[in-house]
């Protein structure tokens, strides 16, 4: 059995809810798997085969307590800069397209898709795939692979999600039913509306209107759910956050090409209030600074130097004020960053210095899930040697000390920290919030669960609220009917 959810607009939730529909199926005893055939994000982690996908992807993978697997993403999408995207298929790298090249290449990705696919439908009883974007992008429908096009090649039934909380959600859901051809509102099986706040009863007699108008049901209204998830892509909220809200204030650096920022969500968890600036004037003073990921490392380190925001940066270092780099943005607090080949920026460009290492950019992708223990760190962060890690790492470059010696699994000189492995705060965010907060002299107010445990959490409340809130049963009735 198959469902697939797509959207009338990007951000409206359709990733939260395919998790949603993956625990609620897995919790009725079937084996279940997520499925988006293209994905654009920059937030993308690894499988078990050293294989990049979405995030996305391998958050919906946990709800549905499966392993995460590069054929639940066999197209990934990363761009690098305007109109340019690194195209990853089935983990693996095809090299740099622009937008007009990966439109005309894209069907080529057909066969790859639908064997993902196949592969996937043979060795579980259900998967919920997720559309991308709006579903009526009529400018991109021709030669269409994650959409109605995606539905018709693999005959999937189509729920509609539309968020209310942008407001105008019928007029959403009515105009993309106007705009889709009859084989597609074949698929079509209903609506569903997301992020409700308020009293239900204040809806009418808007379904009854859009079913007179369309003849699809409005299956449920899923209210809006407040806990903290993985981030698919920029469209995150958490990214136009600029003011500090807790005793405890984490800058990060937003980085034209940030990538992977999802490092950071267990910080808010940990009572850290995380914000992010990309400019001097919201710099502030923060008690620790994050240098995150990034697309394109060496046209972000231009940028940042243009920003002003290099100096304030070793300015906070001189004033003894943390400064954390993962992948990316270690490789800026390094002497240089060398891309001769034009991997991602032609050029070399020299970084912040406040970390003894250079790097080079090569052209095969390290991806690796790693685990271990921390070697000897320096600074605030000295009692945090010795604690447990689990990550990953998907990087272009290779960094070494400026003397040639490899790096330790996090580089530190001072207060000064560099690491290329994505997660390795999971489990170290309370005890980091503790020595923030005792250096300020002040009690650390965070829950100290683990980063992964409180996702647990929070998948099975977003679960709850779709399974209290949309028709499951007619849900069953539409896979079960499907051909």
């Amino acid at each position: 059995m198959k469902i697939m959810l797509q959207g009338t607009m990007s951000g409206v939730g359709k990733s939260l809810l395919t998790a949603a529909f993956c625990r609620i199926f897995a919790r009725d005893g079937y084996k279940v798997a997520p499925f988006k055939s293209q994905n654009m994000a920059l937030n993308s982690g690894v499988d078990n085969l050293g294989r990049e996908m979405g995030r996305a992807q391998i958050m919906q993978a946990k709800a549905a307590f499966a392993e995460p697997d590069a054929r639940m993403n066999p197209v990934l999408l990363k761009p690098t800069g305007t109109m340019t995207s690194q195209v990853m298929v089935m983990g693996e790298d095809r090299g740099l397209m622009s937008a007009a090249k990966y439109h005309a290449y894209k069907k080529e990705l057909i066969p790859q898709v639908l064997s993902a696919f196949n592969s996937l439908e043979s060795e579980y009883d259900i998967i919920v795939i997720e559309g991308a974007g709006s579903c009526s992008e009529i400018n991109l429908k021709e030669n269409d692979i994650v959409n109605m096009g995606l539905a018709r090649l693999v005959s999937s039934p189509v729920l509609l999600v539309g968020d209310i909380d942008r407001g105008g959600v019928f007029a959403q859901l009515l105009g993309c039913v106007e705009w889709m051809e009859e084989e597609e509102k074949q698929l079509l099986k209903g609506f569903i509306i997301n992020r409700f706040r308020g009293d239900i009863s204040l809806l009418s007699p808007g379904p009854e209107m859009l079913k007179e108008r369309t003849g699809y049901p409005l299956l449920g209204v899923v209210p809006f759910v407040n806990e903290p998830f993985d981030d698919e892509d920029s469209m995150s909220e958490r990214l136009t956050k600029k003011a500090a809200e807790g005793p405890i204030d984490a800058l990060v650096i937003r980085l034209p090409m940030i990538s992977n920022f999802t490092d950071f969500n267990c910080l808010e968890s940990a009572g850290m209030s995380v914000r992010y600036a990309d400019r001097a004037l919201d710099f502030g003073r923060p008690d620790i600074i994050f240098i995150p990921g990034t697309k394109n490392t060496v046209g972000d380190l231009i940028w940042l130097k243009k920003r002003g925001l290099d100096r304030l940066i070793a300015d906070a270092a001189d004033e003894g004020i943390s400064v954390f780099g993962i992948c990316g943005g270690m490789q800026m607090l390094g002497h240089y960053v060398d891309d001769e080949d034009g991997v991602e920026q032609t050029g070399k460009e020299k970084g912040l210095g406040l970390l003894d290492i250079v790097t080079r950019m090569g052209t095969k992708k390290q991806m690796t899930n790693v685990k271990g223990r921390l070697g000897e760190l320096t600074g605030v962060l000295a009692p945090l040697t010795g604690e447990s890690y689990e990550g990953y790492e998907i990087h272009m470059g290779i960094s070494a000390f400026s003397d040639g010696n490899p790096l330790s699994d996090v580089v530190s000189c001072g207060n000064v920290y560099g690491t290329y492995i994505h997660g390795i705060l999971d489990l170290m965010a309370p005890k980091l919030a503790a020595l923030l907060s005792e250096r300020k002299g002040i009690k650390a107010e965070g829950d100290d669960t683990p980063w992964n445990m409180r996702l647990e959490k929070s998948l099975d409340a977003i679960a709850d609220a779709v399974r209290a809130n949309v028709d499951m049963e007619r849900v069953y009735d539409i896979m079960s009917s499907a051909k």
